[in-house]
């Protein structure tokens, strides 16, 4: 079977060779002088078959998806590379997939007594954090402000509560800076206190029952048809290891200012409040009650890696890891199920079939001529679902986490075409950003100007699960300065947080100027090798938390 799934996709992938377009002609400054270039007819074919429907948006527990890692490892195998786990490509990660049945369940919201009408997926959206398919619930609502406990900023949003059977209702994103001050948690940057993911994480530490988030478009950087397509859908976690409350969810703005006053609160004023470090959680008179249940199931996934081993007798010990997550939404739904288009897949052509490509693409070349470190292509499972096929790797590495020098991620290319510049943004955290303006100058590019993440960028891609074990990463941006055509290029690139991201619509598009990501897997590439190539790993900044991992001071 796997011989002939294995046929089948080299066929699909001639087929897409065949048919690429022609590369599309734009000035581009010249790339570093190197043997090594990165090309756009295989970019481009990898891009084409794993954002088809074929592929069914490469789901996590889907059929799209076992088709995707299949195809991976066959052409990291025809690229040159050695099997990165023993004698396979494959390291599994065992996953719990969940999704919630709320026509099944009787739960609902209560506050002053009375039950509030609330609509899963319109008004709010839950699923267990634990993969226990069945809770019964009775749980105080208790408003935590932020949900955060960060002894260096001498915060704590759970002081003097017992967090045992209450359900903790909090706000998305970290306190806003003030005058007095203005670094305070990042400033207008987030920090990991404001991202989904902690939340959930401190309040499971506290021994909470549930966490209810309320979701506004400014918080959480998205709107809420992006917290519907991911919790409509079966939510995954990892099986090993500690798991989360029993409820996990959101709540839209307008619900919760609703359940809030019918508990006789006003939730403005309470989240003025929450921005004072001396807050107190407010229980606030209402209460989550009745049963909830859902669909639970263990399944297998798989990171996929591949090696080029290194040259030199000392440094072929040592590692740069090149990674990219394979996963998107998959096929949610049925046919019919998806408004007036009746599409029902979730093709992730720029997330991240654009990463996946590009690392593809990169490894043909890499392969020709090795470095004196040890190279390795990663391609990592469910990041979608909370950067858990990284996660898997950093607890359980193919290679040793003092002997990887560096994580490079690609995460959606540039979509758009060239431009002067590259995205380096966490590079500053360590040696890496002065090798990245050193990389770029040498491609006749400049590094973008930094701007405040307020998204929280640098939490929610794959890099993040490698700095947590002290591994110098970061993702490498497509730039903003293009080349052709400024204005409208931007405006082009301006509608892919509306218009595509994580929709339907995000879908490969054959006029598409592949430019602007050759420019990024080359820079990605020639950057890996400069540190591959450097006497000496590079090091995190002094008093970096990261930094302190490493050096075994956490």
């Amino acid at each position: 079977m796997q011989k002939m799934l294995s046929s089948a996709i080299g066929s699909a992938f001639a087929t897409s060779v065949a048919f690429a377009m022609p590369a599309h002609a734009a000035p581009i400054p010249a790339t570093a002088p190197t043997a090594l270039t990165v090309k756009e007819a295989p970019l481009r074919a990898h891009l084409q078959f794993l954002s088809s429907d074929m592929l069914e948006g490469r789901g996590t527990g889907q059929r799209g998806g076992d088709l995707a890692v299949a195809y991976l490892e066959s052409q990291a195998m025809a690229a040159g590379l050695k099997p990165g786990n023993g004698n396979s490509y494959r390291q599994s990660v065992k996953i719990a997939g969940i999704k919630a049945s709320p026509q099944a369940s009787s739960v609902v919201l209560e506050a002053g007594g009375k039950a509030q009408a609330l609509t899963f997926g319109k008004d709010w959206v839950w699923a267990p954090g634990d993969a226990t398919a069945i809770h019964a619930m009775d749980a105080e609502l208790v408003f935590v402000g932020y949900g955060i406990t960060a002894p260096e900023q001498g915060w704590d949003d759970y002081k003097g509560i017992d967090c045992k059977g209450k359900v903790l209702v909090m706000m998305v994103n970290d306190p806003m800076p003030t005058s007095l001050e203005p670094d305070r948690f990042g400033g207008k940057g987030l920090t990991y206190y404001g991202r989904w993911t902690y939340k959930f994480e401190e309040a499971a530490r506290h021994g909470a029952a549930g966490v209810l988030l309320i979701h506004t478009d400014a918080s959480a950087s998205y709107g809420w048809s992006v917290v519907q397509n991911s919790w409509l859908a079966e939510r995954f976690q990892l099986a090993s290891g500690k798991g989360g409350s029993a409820m996990q969810g959101w709540m839209t703005e307008s619900s919760a200012r609703g359940l809030f006053k019918a508990a006789g609160h006003d939730l403005d004023a309470l989240r003025t409040a929450a921005e004072n470090k001396n807050f107190k959680p407010v229980a606030i008179n209402a209460k989550v009650k009745g049963e909830t249940r859902a669909e639970v199931r263990l399944i297998d996934q798989f990171n996929v890696a591949g090696i080029v081993p290194g040259t030199d007798p000392k440094l072929k010990d040592e590692v740069v890891i090149y990674s990219a997550h394979w996963d998107h939404l998959g096929k949610q739904g049925k046919d019919g199920d998806s408004g007036d288009s009746g599409d029902t897949i979730y093709n992730g052509a720029v997330d991240n079939a654009t990463g996946s490509a590009g690392l593809l693409a990169m490894a043909l070349e890499a392969s020709k001529s090795p470095a004196k470190r040890s190279q390795m292509f990663l391609w990592v499972a469910a990041e979608e679902q909370g950067l858990l096929g990284s996660a898997a790797y950093a607890a359980s590495p193919l290679w040793p986490a003092n002997k990887t020098a560096a994580n490079l991620n690609l995460d959606s290319l540039n979509w758009v075409g060239a431009t002067r510049d590259i995205g380096t943004q966490g590079s500053e955290r360590t040696e890496l950003g002065a090798m990245a303006e050193a990389a770029a100058k040498s491609m006749g590019l400049k590094v973008a100007m930094p701007k405040p993440d307020l998204s929280g960028g640098y939490f929610r891609s794959d890099h993040f699960s490698f700095a947590k074990s002290g591994i110098p990463a970061f993702s490498i941006a497509g730039g903003r300065d293009y080349i052709v055509d400024a204005a409208a290029s931007t405006a082009k690139a301006e509608t892919y947080g509306e218009q595509r991201y994580h929709q339907v619509s995000d879908e490969y598009d054959a006029a598409w100027n592949l430019a602007g990501m050759v420019q990024q897997a080359q820079f990605t590439l020639n950057l890996g090798r400069m540190i591959a190539n450097t006497p000496k790993m590079p090091a995190w900044k002094a008093g970096d938390a990261f930094g302190k991992v490493r050096s075994g001071g956490l």
